[in-house]
């Protein structure tokens, strides 16, 4: 009989985490496990935009071990814990129903496939940059000496976390022939040879790149499917640009639209009924920046970047009057509707990455809650 490993909160954690590293997060954001025992077991995932009262009903009748949401409940530091506030209830309920909650917010912005790579192919950018500049992710190079025979397994093993991939390649390496040479010496237990006599062995040097976020767990991955008590590899800082992550999108339509056209394919990518618009309805647009949540701190990036028109949520009036005198149109989607799409996204993610591990998750996305604003 197959035993399936058991799945805990801290490991749903760890593969968010994966794809949106805690240090992308922004100082003042707070993302992370929120509510909840790590050492947990889970067998059921919700994925949500935000923990409202009816998301948090939805988890509760699927029998959810753990919440997975965009918007953290605990952002601001906490001053009491009453629970004749209605926040306060919702996480008085989880602790009571042993529901865990975790927050992935402007690190998840960030994160490919995500917020604004969703809010991106909405608009109808196929290809874009990174708008706003956060950091860069690095590469180092990974060697690692492997017995022949055994350069698939470990290349397999480094491949599924992540080392390897260039552009849309993966098990990217090279890979050379060599010898080995070693000596047991007193209390080891080698793969090949004895104790006390020089060993020359035939290996292969296989060396790729690594994101230097997912160092860590690709050497375990690599050492875990490696033959030898003890792996000899090497790891090399690199000097080739690393790929830039950030805030917001930019990019071209395959064909310019009028503005009033871009605002449709927004309405009909996000089912939602109406947007607000900033900007001549008529006007021809081609080069379109995003940027997910409340996202008018992108307006002067994106009109020095060229953009016809951003895409984002929360436009304030004097920051529409900016625009104007930018030259830039906005079209203004909702926050709800801006960052909602990427909880599909974000549940496919999860439920990949559990099936790589062979985890048996139930990963559900949430058909509660929604845009709290109605337009009537």
């Amino acid at each position: 009989m197959e035993v399936l490993p058991v799945t805990t909160v801290a490991k749903i954690a760890a593969y968010v985490e994966e794809l949106a590293p805690l240090e992308w997060a922004e100082s003042w954001d707070n993302v992370g496990l929120q509510v909840g025992d790590p050492a947990a077991q889970v067998e059921r995932v919700l994925v949500a935009l935000e923990l409202t009262d009816p998301v948090l009903e939805e988890a509760e009748r699927a029998g959810c071990d753990l919440v997975v949401v965009h918007h953290p409940p605990i952002f601001r530091p906490l001053k009491a814990l009453r629970f004749d506030g209605a926040a306060a209830r919702r996480l008085q309920r989880l602790i009571v129903k042993g529901i865990a909650l975790y927050a992935a917010h402007t690190n998840l912005d960030q994160a490919a496939g995500m917020t604004n790579d969703s809010l991106a192919a909405a608009a109808g950018l196929s290809e874009h940059q990174v708008l706003k500049r956060a950091g860069e992710e690095r590469f180092l190079k990974l060697v690692v000496f492997v017995p022949r025979g055994h350069e698939d397994a470990v290349l397999e093993a480094l491949a599924r976390e992540g080392a390897g991939h260039i552009g849309n390649y993966s098990h990217c390496t090279f890979q050379a022939p060599g010898t080995g040479t070693f000596l047991p010496l007193e209390g080891t237990n080698p793969y090949i040879g004895r104790q006390g006599q020089l060993e020359r062995a035939e290996e292969v040097r296989l060396e790729t790149i690594v994101p230097e976020s997912a160092a860590a767990r690709a050497v375990r991955a690599m050492i875990a499917a490696h033959p030898y008590e003890e792996v000899a590899y090497d790891l090399y800082p690199l000097a080739n640009p690393g790929r830039v992550r950030g805030h917001g999108r930019i990019g071209r339509l395959a064909q310019p639209v009028t503005l009033a056209a871009l605002a449709e394919r927004l309405k009909a990518a996000l089912n939602t009924p109406t947007v607000r618009v900033v900007g001549d309805p008529g006007r021809q647009v081609a080069t379109v920046a995003v940027g997910a949540g409340a996202g008018s701190d992108l307006i002067r990036p994106a009109a020095a970047r060229g953009a016809d028109v951003l895409v984002t949520g929360d436009v304030r009036y004097h920051e529409a009057q900016d625009a104007l005198d930018l030259g830039i149109a906005v079209v203004d989607v909702g926050h709800y509707n801006a960052e909602a799409i990427a909880v599909r996204p974000l549940a496919a993610y999860l439920r990949e990455r559990l099936r790589k591990d062979g985890a048996a998750v139930e990963v559900r996305e949430a058909q509660s809650g929604g845009d709290p604003f109605r337009f009537i």
